[in-house]
């Protein structure tokens, strides 16, 4: 069952640490994953992500939280904002 948290909103620290390990080991970044600011974008300016790790993300989040991110979703842009965004859309429709 979904949890019920709005994008807006915070997820628990542990949520946020959970999918940034996720990021940099899916993408193979040089980073330590504490120091990605949630709230800096990830693609552009932020982490500089572009569309081809967005596809890999989502793969990633499939095979971990068991739902899809889906590439015609209207709302990717906010999904994928930042950290703290993707944090909590995997918060709310995580099945594992």
């Amino acid at each position: 069952m979904a949890k019920s948290t709005p994008l807006g909103v915070s997820p628990d620290v542990s949520t946020e640490a959970e999918v940034a390990r996720l990021l940099v080991e899916t993408l193979n970044l040089e980073i330590d994953p504490a120091s990605i600011d949630p709230v800096k974008p990830l693609f552009r300016d932020g982490l500089g992500l572009d569309s081809i790790d967005a596809l890999e993300i989502a793969l990633a989040v499939s095979k971990q939280y068991g739902f899809q991110l889906h590439s015609d979703d209207k709302n990717n842009r906010e999904i994928f904002a930042s950290l703290r965004s993707l944090g909590n859309y995997i918060q709310q429709h995580r099945i594992r």
